[in-house]
């Protein structure tokens, strides 16, 4: 019985708070227990939130950089002078070539891919993974934008310059800037001084030539001086001195026949010419309208006595000799004839109805001529 009781009085001690007044009930642990695997169990669900988040982030980046899974597209992008690697990143973002800006400007950090950048017009498509993108804005690029462009015969530096901003090659400003002040190192070149773009004038050879949208202006204009060079042969160069004139006379002389011809009259108007230079009946005036023209704002029909009197070293009317520099870019044909003029005693000519040149001797016959065109009375 006293067993008893004592055994009763030790569970009931057993059953007595702690000195710290916490509860050590089983049940209390319990919970415990079931709290802490809540919060286990919440920690794996975020970790694993977090990594197939940047699993797919991953992914999507891959994508971009890799080219995968992209919608095929094409854009035409242009890296302009002096444009800066950010602009031009902007630019393929905006036409749809990358997804990830900061992606591609870190992969083209990584890669050095930030020197590369060359001038130009491109064309590039989402199938070209970054690496692709960056080795195509290059100058050994395959994805260049070439166009075909055809000089006519006779068009002067600035209308060069127009027609090759109109096709997208360069600009006015560019190109003028270039032939001003850039000294290409050709021999015929040396003499001409800079600061004026007109110093090319007659060296910008007529031809059919294939340059890259948005091309250097340094490289446009080389690709055309260097076609002049080829094609002003080292026989044509002796032949001129042969006639004690200079590579430089002869583009001259070449110049105005190319805006003086109907088509067919080239060796004999550089007999004109010659003849004027060097005879009595003109003191050397060579009094040719094309050098007026090319002076003048905008082209005139017909010039006026008012127009003959501009002081300026290109017209012909007022300084005797050759015009300060040559008024056109000629063609191979006027090139020669001026190389081979006929053998005439002519010293003027005038267009008739008929759409040809005729040529006279003398002042009086030409005038005569004149008198009796249609062309002129109703000019």
């Amino acid at each position: 019985m006293d067993e008893r009781r004592r055994e009763q009085g030790r569970r009931q001690t057993s059953r007595q708070p702690r000195a710290d007044g916490r509860s050590a009930s089983p049940r209390k642990k319990r919970r415990r227990r079931r709290s802490g695997a809540a919060w286990a169990l919440l920690y794996v669900v975020f970790v694993i939130g977090i990594s197939a988040l940047l699993a797919s982030l991953g992914w999507m980046w891959a994508g971009d950089v890799l080219a995968l899974n992209k919608d095929e597209h094409t854009a035409i992008i242009t890296v302009s002078e002096g444009e800066t690697f950010q602009e031009v990143t902007n630019e393929l973002h905006e036409n749809g070539i990358i997804e990830y800006k900061w992606l591609f400007n870190l992969f083209a950090t990584v890669t050095k891919g930030k020197e590369k950048l060359v001038p130009g017009m491109y064309e590039l498509n989402t199938e070209m993974d970054y690496r692709a993108i960056i080795s195509n804005l290059g100058s050994k690029s395959v994805s260049r934008v070439e166009i075909s462009v055809t000089i006519p015969e006779g068009y002067t530096v600035m209308q060069i310059f127009k027609l090759l901003e109109e096709k997208g090659v360069s600009t006015v400003d560019k190109l003028t800037e270039q032939a001003a002040s850039y000294n290409y190192k050709f021999s015929f070149l040396q003499e001409i001084p800079l600061g004026d773009y007109r110093r090319l004038e007659g060296y910008l050879f007529p031809d059919t030539y294939r340059f890259y949208m948005g091309e250097d202006p340094k490289t446009v204009l080389n690709k055309m001086i260097a076609n002049f060079d080829r094609k002003f042969t080292d026989d044509m160069r002796q032949q001129a001195a042969d006639m004690g004139y200079s590579v430089h006379d002869i583009v001259n002389v070449a110049s105005m026949i190319e805006k003086e011809t109907d088509g067919s009259d080239q060796t004999h108007i550089a007999s004109v010419i010659y003849n004027r230079l060097k005879g009595t009946a003109t003191n050397g005036y060579l009094q040719i309208d094309a050098t007026i023209q090319y002076i003048l704002p905008e082209r005139k029909e017909k010039l006026t006595a008012e127009d003959q009197a501009i002081d300026d070293p290109y017209n012909t009317y007022q300084y005797a000799g050759l015009p300060a520099g040559p008024i056109s870019n000629p063609g191979i044909a006027s090139l020669r004839s001026a190389l081979n003029p006929q053998s005439t005693s002519d010293y003027y000519y005038a267009l008739g109805d008929d759409g040809v040149h005729h040529f006279f001797q003398t002042y009086d016959a030409q005038q005569r001529f004149i008198q009796s065109q249609a062309l002129y009375q109703n000019g």
